[in-house]
């Protein structure tokens, strides 16, 4: 038999923050982005960078 007296119990405090309100994101549905294309140029700093639909319709973006 196990002597209480020797157990120590360690319980964890939770404290729960209320998250502050994030501004929204700007949305854009792909179908308004490429319209009827597969492949559109993203300029970035002066570089361009390609966003464009794999054949497994998936998004892939290279510079």
């Amino acid at each position: 038999m196990k002597n209480i007296n020797n157990l120590h119990i360690h319980r964890q405090s939770v404290v729960i923050v209320e998250q502050e309100s994030v501004p929204e994101r700007r949305r854009v549905s792909s179908a308004e982005l490429f319209g009827m294309q597969h492949e559109v140029v993203i300029e970035h700093n002066n570089e361009e960078y390609r966003l464009r639909i794999t054949s497994n319709n998936k998004l892939i973006l290279t510079k």
